[in-house]
């Protein structure tokens, strides 16, 4: 009779604790489904495994096997609120999860020969680890440190774990999904806002200055670049034309773009020449600019009444004139690049501009096009295509060095952007 009530008591335990488990597995399972946030959905795993299998503290760390990353912890917490030393999932845990994905019940770390020579943190007693699998690949591990009361973990506490890890993992795949999805339509929106903001910044209608020609092409190598172009009138009948390279890509970019042409604008109305534009251009985006951006810029005064171009090079490619005759020569004076030093003193030039003259003032992204056998476009293709068409409009020799540039790289994607102005003295 004694043997049984024992049988019965031992029944009803075993029926009671299963309803609680398909309980608790109900809660977590519709607690899963209702949220899409990582955070909440990692500490709601976590939490209930905890409670699942009375442990202190419990970790979910995801991997990437396709990209061997070390791993990523996403989520620590422990069953008890206080000050509490966190763990993280040893990396010859995760070496043996890697290779055995199958869950691992460790009561004496210290004295399990798997793990010889592993220096366990001195707050670890207990371990129980299972895996998240999906479709046979392995996305994280989670696991669970010191039963409570100085307990350790049974069979039953790592058949429960590995029942949450098994119904927690396609939701922990569609929330890292969801998250890179997130990700990425917020760079598509950077992108567009910052395509918004070089659009409204480029140049779009030239003057039309009598006795000149003057066209210029900006081509981002992606849907936003990093090159600056201008020509902009200033006081005393004269033109402030300037080609500049900005450091970055993207919304960072287009932002010091707008910053570089404001400051170029302002300090050109006020400057009496090239070099003092430059000089005070460049305090004001040391100033301004994070350090590690930089711009590359050419900066020029044309003066309509004698044809003349004062000038100022801040770390960029040099211009080329052209005569009429086909002879070329560089602007070669040069300087540091814009926001890296801010009392840095630029110097300045000029050149006069008789007539039939073409100033050709481009970014590295033309010399530096590259095609699928890694060969560069070069100055020297440019020169000839500068010579070869120098009689032709401004817009069409313009068109006709991106032609040139497009046909020589051919399928070869670019990196660069690719910006040219061209100013040309005619009859």
């Amino acid at each position: 009779m004694n043997s049984q009530v024992e049988d019965l008591r031992r029944e009803n335990a075993r029926l009671q604790r299963a309803v609680g488990e398909l309980s608790m597995l109900n809660d977590l399972a519709r607690d899963l489904g209702a949220s899409l946030d990582p955070d909440k959905i990692m500490n709601k795993i976590v939490r209930q495994a905890i409670k699942a299998v009375d442990a202190s503290q419990g970790v979910v760390t995801l991997v990437n096997e396709a990209e061997h990353s070390s791993l990523k912890t996403l989520i620590r917490t422990s069953s008890a609120s206080g000050e509490r030393r966190s763990f993280h999932l040893d990396e010859s845990v995760l070496g043996w999860m890697l290779i055995n994905r199958r869950p691992l019940l460790l009561n004496s770390p210290r004295a399990d020969d798997r793990f010889k020579g592993v220096r366990w943190d001195e707050s670890v007693q207990t371990l129980l680890a299972a895996p998240l699998m999906v479709k046979s690949r392995l996305i994280g591990v989670l696991a669970v440190y010191n039963k409570r009361q100085g307990a350790t973990f049974t069979d039953d506490d790592q058949r429960l774990l590995s029942i949450i890890a098994a119904q927690s993992a396609q939701i922990v795949e569609n929330t890292r999904l969801y998250e890179e999805e997130q990700t990425l339509s917020r760079m598509r929106e950077e992108l567009e806002l910052a395509n918004e903001i070089q659009t409204g910044l480029q140049l779009k209608d030239y003057p039309d200055l009598p006795g000149y020609d003057i066209h210029g092409i900006s081509e981002p190598a992606r849907s936003v670049g990093g090159d600056y172009i201008d020509f902009f009138p200033i006081p005393g009948n004269r033109y402030m034309l300037c080609v500049g390279d900005v450091s970055g890509k993207g919304l960072p970019a287009s932002l010091l773009m707008a910053n570089v042409q404001a400051t170029l604008r302002s300090q050109a109305v006020w400057s009496a020449s090239a070099a003092e534009c430059l000089s005070r251009a460049n305090a004001q985006l040391c100033d301004s600019v994070r350090r590690g951006n930089f711009v590359t810029l050419f900066y020029g005064v044309l003066d309509h009444a004698s044809h003349s171009i004062e000038f100022a090079n801040a770390g960029h490619n040099r211009p080329i004139i052209v005569k009429a005759d086909a002879t070329t020569f560089e602007l070669e004076l040069g300087g540091l690049v814009l926001g890296v030093k801010k009392d840095f003193p630029y110097s300045q030039d000029s050149v006069a501009l008789d007539s039939g003259d073409a100033l050709c003032v481009y970014s590295d992204g033309i010399p530096e096009a590259m095609n699928l056998q890694r060969q560069q476009f070069g100055e020297e293709r440019l020169l000839r295509v500068i010579v070869e068409h120098r009689g032709a409009s401004a817009e069409d020799l313009s068109r006709a060095i991106l032609h040139s540039v497009h046909d020589f790289v051919g399928q070869a994607q670019q990196h660069d952007d690719i910006t040219l102005l061209v100013v040309k003295r005619v009859a």
